[in-house]
């Protein structure tokens, strides 16, 4: 994995912007620590830093592509595409020749052979972009599911692009101001597609293509999800999901770095190691080698709540012991996790707060950072939940029944909730509940239906989509930010497309057709696991217990209301801060108490870190 970034100005030689191109491409050295390029044309300057994962001593960029001895194009790459050595061939077979063993080079060879069409015969996660020579014209391309970030922020005469907004930030020409719009996507858990934070700056949608040249810019998208009419029975469903996880996991193995599975001991994790280690021993090679994370039991055990009823390590345990997987257990201080060095780094790491359920991104970027001593590339079971349906909201009454996203209802809503803290002012400001409504609804027009679909096929479809187009955005980009920040590649085989687009035009009485959340998928694979993790209820990704980890946040907040210059504190309801804070630790407080808390802390440090103008 890598990063890239750059910056086309058709009213420039860039060449005299070479220190500026060259801190933007800086930013992006722990997505890419294992080397640094930069290249400029005239009006355009592509930067690039390496993760080398396949041909470590081929594939460095940016790389150029000729024809006839003449420069036709240009790529600055981030990703992997899986298919690339079918690609290879297929060139290979029209006449094209190859210097390396990169899929860089699959990638841009195939851009000379079938132009803008050649996103068609890409399967992966990737975000790139391409200057053609010939046409004078800068290709921005995001792969189909979002799972790899591209930022761009358009100017008069061309456009600043990066990997990661800090990537922009670094060109003298991008604000660092937040308007009411960015406010807004920070304080609810409802990211909107296209949406970055900093006004003037937008996110490449998943699936688009935009091409900038002397006539502006103009965007495309050549995947989006589509509704298709279902024709296989129950027993070719489950066949045909078990044959792409077969094959997406064959493809996603294939790296000349150590790698390794991320193991919760839940299902979806589980599914990915126990095929890796298949498919690895059935090859000769060695066995996967799996992590799991667990936090420093501080005197008190294990104990449920109304999202998570049972811990992980004995299914972990459970797995480990029928594949015989190389194991290693992360243990974490979860008095750790409110450090204010390690908060400092993840919000570097994101170019954002950290907010809801903050200690997750701590313990991810703790976990990552242990991973990546041994390992560079790591499968995760992200993202099977949006695919088959198994969050608890897909079967809740209340949920399926209320307008509006169903992450944010019946027993989870509490827990993405961190705004009570917040004034009521600046709220009626923000226009929060309108905000919320419009975004649904906008959410709801895209939604694609089959005439003569029953209602229960649309509500489950539209349910289904959200959660693919918003809420998954959210946990991939949580899930990238904290492995790249570490120079870790995660790849996640539940977002190859061809699943996706599957499993989404399976009609909701066979998806659940057993009455259990992912019935498909448990069904798929169940010759592959322990019973007691095929028959395991959804547990989300753990949380610390530790009431140390309260009891930080409370003493930052509290210096934050002693402090006349933080920056954070004219936004906060003093009253409700005050009564927050005499609240007994460890007492039966509502949870948003500790996600006002995350997410206040982390907006003053966001603020006081990037020095952001907010404008309201």
């Amino acid at each position: 994995m890598c990063g890239i970034a750059g910056w086309l100005a058709f009213g420039q030689d860039l060449s005299y912007q070479r220190d500026v191109l060259e801190r933007m491409t800086l930013t992006m050295a722990n997505r890419g620590p294992d080397a640094g390029g930069l290249w400029i044309d005239g009006p355009v300057g592509l930067g690039h830093r390496r993760l080398s994962i396949i041909d470590l001593e081929g594939g460095r960029q940016p790389m150029l592509g000729r024809q006839g001895g003449k420069l036709a194009a240009t790529i600055t790459y981030s990703g992997e595409v899986y298919n690339f050595r079918e690609l290879r061939n297929e060139l290979r077979s029209r006449g094209h020749q190859f210097e390396t063993d990169s899929d860089t080079e699959v990638v841009l060879r195939a851009y000379l052979e079938w132009g803008v069409a050649f996103t068609e015969q890409l399967n992966g996660m990737y975000a790139f972009a391409i200057w053609d020579a010939r046409s004078q014209a800068l290709h921005l391309v995001r792969d189909r599911m979002g799972v790899k970030p591209l930022y761009y922020y358009p100017t008069a005469d061309g456009v600043i692009f990066g990997s990661e907004p800090k990537a922009l930030l670094a060109n003298p020409l991008v604000p660092r101001t937040v308007g009411a719009s960015g406010l807004r996507e920070i304080f609810e858990m409802v990211k909107t597609p296209g949406h970055a934070i900093f006004e003037g700056m937008h996110e490449v949608l998943p699936g688009e293509f935009i091409t900038v040249d002397r006539n502006g810019l103009k965007r495309h998208r050549y995947w989006q999800l589509e509704a298709r009419e279902h024709t296989d029975d129950l027993q070719q469903t489950i066949a045909h999901t078990r044959d792409l996880l077969e094959d997406i996991v064959d493809r996603q193995i294939v790296a000349d770095v150590p790698l390794c599975s991320l193991l919760s001991g839940g299902l979806d994790s589980s599914i990915i190691t126990a095929l890796a280690s298949k498919k690895l021993l059935a090859a000769g090679k060695e066995n996967i080698r799996s992590f799991s994370l667990d936090f420093v039991d501080h005197g008190g055990g294990f104990t449920g709540d109304a999202v998570r009823g049972t811990p992980d390590a004995p299914f972990v345990k459970d797995l480990v012991e029928k594949i015989r997987s190389t194991h290693g257990e992360i243990l974490l201080d979860s008095r750790e996790m409110a450090d204010p060095q390690l908060r400092t780094s993840i919000i570097r790491a994101l170019d954002l707060p950290p907010a809801f359920w903050g200690d997750m991104w701590p313990s991810l970027y703790r976990l990552f950072e242990e991973v990546r001593r041994h390992s560079t590339v790591a499968l995760s079971g992200e993202s099977a939940d949006e695919v088959f349906g198994g969050y608890r909201w897909f079967h809740d009454p209340d949920a399926i029944g209320a307008q509006t996203f169903p992450w944010l209802t019946s027993v989870t809503g509490k827990y993405f909730d961190g705004k009570p803290l917040f004034s009521r002012g600046l709220m009626d400001k923000l226009s929060m509940s309108e905000f919320l409504g419009d975004s649904y609804q906008q959410a709801l027009a895209e939604v694609p239906v089959l005439p003569g679909e029953s209602a229960t096929d649309v509500r489950m479809r539209q349910m289904t989509y959200v959660n693919l187009t918003r809420f998954v955005q959210t946990l991939l980009d949580r899930k990238d930010r904290m492995s790249m920040a570490v120079g870790l590649e995660v790849r996640v085989p539940f977002c190859d497309h061809r699943l996706v687009e599957y499993a989404f035009n399976i009609p909701w009485a066979m998806k659940a057709f057993d009455g259990r959340e992912k019935s498909i998928l448990r069904a798929a694979t169940r010759d592959l696991l322990p019973a007691s993790i095929s028959d395991r209820v959804k547990s989300p990704y753990p949380s610390t217990q530790d009431p140390a980890y309260e009891a930080a946040l409370r003493s930052d907040l509290a210096a934050i209301m002693a402090d006349t210059h933080a920056p954070v504190r004219a936004l906060l309801d003093a009253g409700q801060v005050k009564d927050t804070l005499a609240r007994p630790l460890g007492s039966n407080s509502p949870m948003y108490d500790r996600m006002g808390m995350e997410l206040a802390v982390g907006l003053n440090a966001w603020l006081n870190e990037y020095d952001v103008n907010l404008s309201l």
